[in-house]
């Protein structure tokens, strides 16, 4: 199993500038190479102070530059945020400097201060990312960007530098609702699991989108991968008081920045599914934020490594994403925990079945499939 290191960048602590929440999650994400992990992942988002991230691609040359081995993951770069040309020659300049190491994560966002500050409209987000899709992993593997839809429109053009191999298997999408499962099964892209509802949903919804995925593309789905809010302690009382304080606060700011108490997203065309994650908060921030740290990863290294098989083996997952610095964390137990994952969890991980992902390489789609 792959194992990868996430840096979000976290500003929600008052004592901490911004510069300092990078140099601490830098000197985090330096440390990744020598403790074992496999990859480094960065997220996209903009105008507050959730995650302090506005262009994953830049983030990831940082790291192509300093760490000539590490796989370097999107996760994700946010399709209706962007001109889908943009992406397409973002993605395969940082692959050619990686000597191919990019895998691409997609997704098309949630956040309304977010669309609002790019001007685009959320009611469209859906549309737009499947046409942006469907454009750059065109363009990803013939070296030709060219589309004509409703929102995205696109002149034949050459990428430059070329595609410097596939990404079929290394091109993943976060799908939260139901929808948008279905829509990364028919992109033949794989799935990041981020544990944030019921499992017997996350069950029901995998099971839809292999089944498509499989009728569409003719092979079977690759493994997904899964994230998981990280906290690893040896002592077990300390790592739940942690985990209780650090990813409760983490989620406490993704209430604040998706408006997860309000009800917009009922009236949010293509949205309508997060209704009831918006119905759930409203009537109980604190059983939310419970319920949510309890799909995380936290406890002694034991428990952990237990959490992750459990979770794992729900899933089907094949790689594991840890986010190790939020929630205004100080940097020394951030470092601690991550050392000790390190230590006495990742080399158990990595005995657990799971194809690198770099190594991963889908066939192409089916003569049939459209």
């Amino acid at each position: 199993m792959d194992v990868g290191l996430s840096i979000i960048f976290q500003g929600v602590d008052p004592g901490l500038s911004d510069k300092q929440v990078y140099d601490n999650d830098l000197y985090l994400g330096s440390l990744a190479e020598e403790l074992g992990f496999q990859s480094i992942w960065g997220v996209e988002h903009h105008f507050t102070d959730y995650t302090m991230c506005p262009d994953v691609t830049q983030f990831l040359s940082y790291w192509a530059g300093r760490n000539p081995n590490l796989g370097l993951g999107t996760m994700v770069v946010v399709l209706p945020w962007h001109e889908p040309i943009r992406v397409a020659e973002e993605v395969v300049m940082l692959d050619n400097m990686s000597d191919g190491r990019v895998i691409l994560g997609i997704g098309r966002g949630l956040g309304r201060v977010e669309f609002e500050g790019f001007g685009r409209d959320m009611n469209s987000a859906r549309e737009y990312f499947t046409e942006s899709a469907e454009m750059i992993l065109e363009g990803l593997e013939t070296g030709f960007c060219e589309y004509q839809g409703k929102h995205v429109r696109q002149a034949r053009r050459e990428l430059r530098p070329r595609p410097l191999k596939t990404f079929r298997g290394r091109t993943y999408a976060a799908a939260v609702s139901p929808e948008s499962s279905q829509i990364m099964a028919k992109l033949g892209v794989g799935i990041l699991v981020i544990p944030q509802k019921p499992w017997e949903h996350v069950d029901k919804e995998l099971a839809n989108y292999r089944e498509i995925f499989r009728s569409v593309n003719g092979f079977d789905a690759p493994p997904p991968i899964l994230a998981g809010w990280t906290y690893c302690d040896n002592n077990a009382d300390r790592a739940e008081e942690m985990a209780t304080k650090y990813i409760g606060n983490y989620y406490h700011s993704v209430i604040e920045h998706y408006e997860m108490a309000g009800d917009h997203l009922k009236q949010t065309k293509g949205y309508e599914a997060y209704a009831a994650m918006q119905e759930h908060v409203s009537k109980s921030v604190d059983d939310a934020v419970k319920f949510f740290m309890n799909l995380q990863v936290w406890g002694t290294p034991e428990q952990c490594l237990e959490r992750i098989r459990n979770f794992t083996a729900r899933t089907g997952a094949g790689a594991y994403n840890g986010v190790f610095s939020y929630g205004g964390m100080p940097l020394a137990d951030a470092e601690a925990s991550l050392r000790l994952f390190a230590r006495e969890v990742l080399p158990e991980l990595r005995k657990m079945p799971g194809e690198p992902l770099l190594q991963r390489q889908a066939p192409a789609k089916r003569a049939a499939a459209g």
